[in-house]
C-alpha cells in the first residue's frame, strides 16, 4: 500500500476550501469544518500544500537524527538544492555546509544522469513513444487514472536511485559493513517521499531516508550565516566529482529532451499534465516518440518543498551549467566503468502495475450498481460545482453518496431551491445524517 506523506492538522485548518478546489485528483473533502484526504485518490503531489493559507498541511520527513545512527552518511542532493541559495555562496561553500551537518558523504543525483548516458546512451527504443518516470507524483497518477499508459513509461531507474546504488558500491569497496551506510536523498517533493517511505518499494531498498529541502535549507542557511566564508582546513567538493551540463539541467522543463534526438516535448504543472493524458488515452495521434511529465511548474524548482522563487532557481542552475563541460572526462568515465556491472544488474525498475482510485464494492455487480446509482444522483443535483457540500463538485458528491460516504442533504443549494425534492430524494437515496461515518475508512488525516 502506497504511504501517504501529507497530513491534515485538525486543530489548525479552518475547512476554508482552498486545498479541495486546488487538488487536481479531487481527493479532499470538507467535512464538520476540516479537511480530510481520501488516501486513494491522493497522489502526494502536495497541490494542497501551496494552497492552504493556514499552514494546516504538513509533509513528514525522516527525523534528522536518523542521520546520525550510521557511521557512513551519504547525501544525495540534487542540483535545484544548490540553486536555492543566492550567487553569494559558492557551490563548495554549500558544500561544506552539508558536511558539517554531519553527512560523511556528497553525491550530486544529476551524475546519475552521467551514469546512465554512460552505460545505456539511448533513452527511448526506436519506435513507439516513451514517457518518463522521472515525476514520482505523474507515475503514480498514470498508475491511478491512465493505467492503459503504462506500457509507455520508461523503466530505466531515476538518477537518484541510481546515484544511491553507485554510491553504495564505491564505499562498499572500501571494505565498510553495509549495514553501517545510510543513504539520504534531499527532495523538494512529496511523492517522492511516500515513495521512500512505502514498505517494498525500490526507494525504500535503496534510501534509508528521505530530508525535506526546506529542512535542510534552514539548516544549511544557519551555518552559512555563522560562516561568511568556507574554512580552508575543512574538506568540501564532491566525493563523485560533479557532472555534465546537459545533465546538471535534467530536473529543469525540457531537462530531459535534451538528450533525445526524436519527436520530444515536455509539459509541466499537474493540471497541464491531465489535461495532456486525457487526449493522449483518446488516442489522438501525437507522433511523439518522448514526453516529460513534471507535476510542478517550471519542473522540480517548483516543488513544494523548495524555498526560492522557481524562476531565480532555475536561472543559477542554467548559469552554473554553463561552467561545466560537456563530455566526462577520462577519469569520471573509468570510475564508472569500475561499478558498470554492479549497476547494470539493476538498472532498470519492474513496470508499475494499476492502482485503484476508487473502490466502489469488492462485489462486482454492487460495484456496478452503485456507480450506475451515482450517475442518476449527479442528474439530479445542480451541476453548479460550488463545493458548499465539502465535495469538489457535483459528480464527486453523487460517487460519495451511492459508496455511502456522503449524503444528498449536504447539496446547500438543492436544499433552499426545492425542499420537498430534498426530501424526496433523500429518501431515495439515502438520509444518512452528517458526522455518522462520513468518510470512514478512506481518510488519511
Amino acid at each position: 500500500m502506497m504511504h501517504h506523506s501529507l497530513t491534515i492538522d485538525q486543530d489548525v485548518c479552518w475547512g476554508c476550501t482552498h486545498c479541495m478546489k486546488q487538488c487536481p485528483t479531487q481527493a479532499i473533502r470538507i467535512h464538520d469544518g476540516h479537511a480530510h484526504v481520501l488516501s486513494g485518490l491522493c497522489i502526494n503531489c502536495g497541490q494542497c500544500l501551496h494552497a492552504c493559507p493556514h499552514g494546516a498541511i504538513r509533509i513528514e520527513q525522516t527525523p534528522f537524527g536518523e542521520v546520525t545512527r550510521y557511521a557512513r552518511r551519504v547525501a544525495i542532493v540534487p542540483a535545484i538544492f544548490f540553486a536555492q541559495f543566492p550567487d553569494t555562496y559558492t557551490i563548495p561553500h554549500i558544500c561544506q555546509a552539508i558536511r558539517q551537518l554531519g553527512f560523511t558523504d556528497l553525491y550530486l543525483a544529476e551524475s546519475g544522469v552521467d551514469v546512465l548516458n554512460q552505460l545505456s546512451p539511448r533513452i527511448i527504443p526506436k519506435t513507439g513513444l516513451t514517457i518518463s518516470n522521472y515525476c514520482p507524483a505523474v507515475m503514480k497518477l498514470i498508475q491511478m487514472r491512465y493505467p492503459l499508459l503504462l506500457e509507455d513509461l520508461t523503466l530505466r531507474r531515476p538518477p537518484s536511485q541510481i546515484m544511491a546504488m553507485f554510491a553504495r558500491a564505491e564505499i562498499l569497496a572500501e571494505g565498510v559493513d553495509a549495514q553501517t551506510i545510510g543513504v539520504f536523498y534531499f527532495t523538494p517533493c512529496a511523492a517522492k517521499i511516500a515513495q521512500i517511505k512505502t514498505t517494498g518499494s525500490d526507494e525504500s531498498r535503496l534510501f534509508q531516508g528521505a530530508i525535506n529541502m526546506d529542512t535542510a535549507y534552514n539548516k544549511v542557511r544557519e551555518y552559512l550565516s555563522s560562516h561568511k566564508t568556507p574554512d580552508p582546513s575543512l574538506p568540501d567538493g564532491f566525493t563523485f566529482p560533479g557532472c555534465t551540463a546537459s545533465a546538471l539541467l535534467w530536473s529543469t522543463v525540457k531537462g530531459e529532451c535534451i538528450g533525445v534526438t526524436e519527436r520530444a516535448m515536455a509539459v509541466d504543472e499537474m493540471h497541464n499534465v491531465i489535461d495532456f493524458l486525457e487526449q493522449l488515452e483518446e488516442d489522438e495521434n501525437t507522433n511523439l516518440n518522448f514526453l516529460e511529465l513534471d507535476a510542478c511548474a517550471e519542473g522540480c524548482a517548483g516543488g513544494v518543498l523548495t524555498v526560492r522563487n522557481r524562476f531565480l532557481a532555475n536561472e543559477r542552475l542554467r548559469h552554473w551549467a554553463q561552467s561545466l563541460p560537456s563530455e566526462l572526462d577520462d577519469a569520471l568515465q573509468e570510475r564508472i566503468d569500475q561499478y558498470q556491472d554492479i549497476i547494470r544488474n539493476d538498472m532498470e525498475m519492474e513496470r508499475p502495475i494499476p492502482s485503484e482510485a476508487l473502490v466502489w464494492d469488492t462485489d462486482t455487480s454492487k460495484a456496478i450498481h452503485k456507480m450506475e446509482n451515482s450517475r442518476m444522483i449527479a442528474n439530479a443535483l445542480p451541476g453548479i460545482d460550488c463545493g458548499l457540500c465539502g465535495a469538489p463538485t457535483c459528480r464527486t458528491l453523487a460517487e460519495d453518496i451511492a459508496r455511502s460516504e456522503a449524503s444528498i442533504r449536504q447539496c446547500v443549494v438543492l436544499k433552499l431551491k426545492d425542499p420537498k425534492l430534498m426530501n424526496q430524494l433523500s429518501k431515495i437515496w439515502g438520509d444518512r445524517s452528517l458526522g455518522k461515518g462520513l468518510y470512514n475508512g478512506s481518510d488519511v488525516s
